[in-house]
């Protein structure tokens, strides 16, 4: 049983602490070396990079969702159940409904968004359709990357408590 908790916990905390680290240190640190180097087109190319890191993370998230579903799971059908498991379930598929969301959908539109337009977004007028459909799409994203990271929170209180 110790393993199967492990098991949750770590999944967890790579989760919410990768959001973390992405949304406070790799974004911030990726526009700021790419701007200082004033590096041709660089806030397209900053936006391509995070965005690449931000792709693989999503594969590192689905993993971890099903780790820590099938450690609830294991632990239910082993006994004793988790308390609030049917809670915890359901915060662990909310975030994976997140992740898929935000990898499968929002993601892909915003690097589309971004081919076709072929220079940053922020470089085109401030009413230019295109720009304001970015805007709108970096906001989503970033809006429904705190699911997961205030689920996690939750679950990771759980955890501790058990």
């Amino acid at each position: 049983m110790l393993a199967l908790r492990y098991a949750a916990l770590l999944g967890i905390v790579v989760w919410v602490g990768g959001l973390f680290a992405l949304g406070a240190i790799a974004a911030p640190a990726v526009f700021d070396v790419v701007a200082a180097r004033q590096l041709p087109d660089g806030r397209l190319l900053s936006g391509a990079i995070f965005g690449e890191v931000l792709q693989r993370f999503h594969h590192v998230s689905y993993i971890c969702g099903i780790a820590i579903v099938l450690s609830l799971a294991a632990r239910a059908l082993l006994g004793p159940r988790p308390r609030r498991f049917a809670v915890r379930m359901g915060l662990v598929v909310a975030m994976l409904g997140a992740a898929a969301y935000s990898g499968m959908i929002i993601s892909p539109r915003i690097e589309r968004l971004q081919r076709s337009i072929g220079v940053a977004p922020s470089s085109l007028p401030q009413d230019d359709p295109r720009r304001v459909e970015f805007g709108r799409l970096h906001g989503l994203s970033a809006s429904v990357q705190m699911l997961p990271i205030l689920c996690g929170l939750v679950l990771l209180f759980f955890e501790s408590r058990d």
